[in-house]
């Protein structure tokens, strides 16, 4: 049989929305989302769930930020291509769970296997810790930036996980350990937390503002660049891509030069503590995507 039974479905979902979770319903057999807005449309009503899960045999996804959740998520390679890089084969790491257990070493801290343990379909672990309230966390994946490592992602504010009881592929996640979710460990959210950001300063723009052309594409300038330095935690980059497209516009249309307009973009990405290549990807997407659409200052 493809899926569990619906009355497993929906006691599973019931189950985990009774530990104060929301859910949301996920494609049946697949990890995909089956409603937009899933993490505002999340619940832990009893009644909502019923109605729901007996519609179809839905998979129960954990909507982590508002759990008050930040998940490990311990994966294995997929296939046999899918190697660790050198720096972690040297450690004789071969999966997630061994990527954790180096940065325990590492840290003289124990393994945190003492909390709530969702065994995934594919053979990964998904260990539930909960949050501090004073504090807010954000997906990351591998060896990003900010991730932890090789095959470990974390889930948190903005994200989910599939829950314990759903199937995917024909293969179940279950729980296997632990009643309760433990508190985050601090060493894990140190690890987990960013950098201070740098100083702020007005990012300069060269432009001649004498006439009213000059003063129109000054505010025009400085109003996307705004847009970045003043963004949210979470939506930084998609503010830089629309502040890429907008300014693309102008390059375009022969108002700004386009190493001007990367520099300023770039030197607000910086200030708001984005990488420097994801930040150049992101402007050269929004600029190609300016380009098709040349913007000129009416006279």
């Amino acid at each position: 049989m493809p899926y569990s039974e619906p009355s497993a479905l929906l006691s599973a979902a019931l189950a985990t929305a009774a530990r104060g979770w929301p859910v949301f319903p996920l494609h049946p057999g697949d990890k995909r989302p089956a409603i937009t807005a899933w993490e505002q449309r999340a619940t832990t009503e009893p009644g909502r769930i019923e109605r729901c899960w007996k519609h179809a045999p839905y998979n129960i996804g954990v909507a982590t930020g508002p759990a008050g959740l930040l998940v490990v998520d311990l994966d294995t390679p997929k296939d046999a291509d899918d190697a660790p890089p050198a720096g972690w084969a040297e450690r004789g790491v071969t999966e997630g769970a061994d990527v954790l257990a180096v940065l325990c070493e590492r840290h003289g801290k124990p393994y945190p296997a003492d909390t709530y343990t969702v065994c995934t379909g594919r053979g990964g672990t998904h260990l539930y810790f909960t949050a501090p309230d004073d504090a807010t966390f954000r997906n990351t994946a591998g060896d990003s930036a900010r991730g932890l490592g090789w095959k470990v992602d974390t889930r948190a504010s903005g994200g989910y996980v599939v829950g314990g009881g759903s199937v995917v592929n024909s293969r179940p996640y279950t729980a296997v350990y632990g009643s309760v979710a433990a508190p985050l460990p601090v060493w894990l959210a140190d690890l987990l937390t960013p950098p201070p950001l740098p100083p702020q300063r007005p990012v300069a723009v060269a432009l001649d503002a004498a006439d009213r052309h000059g003063k129109w594409l000054h505010a025009a300038v400085e109003g996307e660049l705004a847009r970045v330095t003043t963004a949210a935690p979470g939506g930084r980059n998609n503010a830089l891509y629309i502040a890429s497209v907008a300014l693309g516009q102008l390059v375009a249309g022969g108002e700004l030069t386009e190493p001007d307009v990367t520099g300023w973009l770039a030197d607000a990405a910086r200030q708001v503590g984005q990488g420097e290549g994801e930040a150049q990807r992101t402007i050269a997407s929004g600029l190609r995507t300016g380009a098709r659409r040349p913007r000129q200052v009416a006279a």
